[in-house]
């Protein structure tokens, strides 16, 4: 889980703080909740997709076997 402070609202991005060491990014504001403000903390959970990835790689798979 990373915490992350939103510091600003620039057009379409929200530049958030990350972590302890407070690394700006840029993140779409429109996947962030609506009632969402500067100054707010949130958590950010991040984790692989293994389904989805093993779902793109037989794709890759089938259009490379069907050439």
């Amino acid at each position: 889980m990373i915490s992350a402070y939103v510091d600003r609202f620039e057009e379409e991005y929200a530049v958030l703080l990350l972590g302890e060491s407070m690394k700006k990014v840029n993140f779409p504001r429109a996947f962030l909740p609506d009632d969402i403000g500067e100054g707010d903390y949130i958590r950010i959970s991040v984790a692989r997709d293994a389904a989805a990835t093993e779902a793109a790689a037989a794709e890759a798979r089938a259009l490379l076997h069907d050439r």
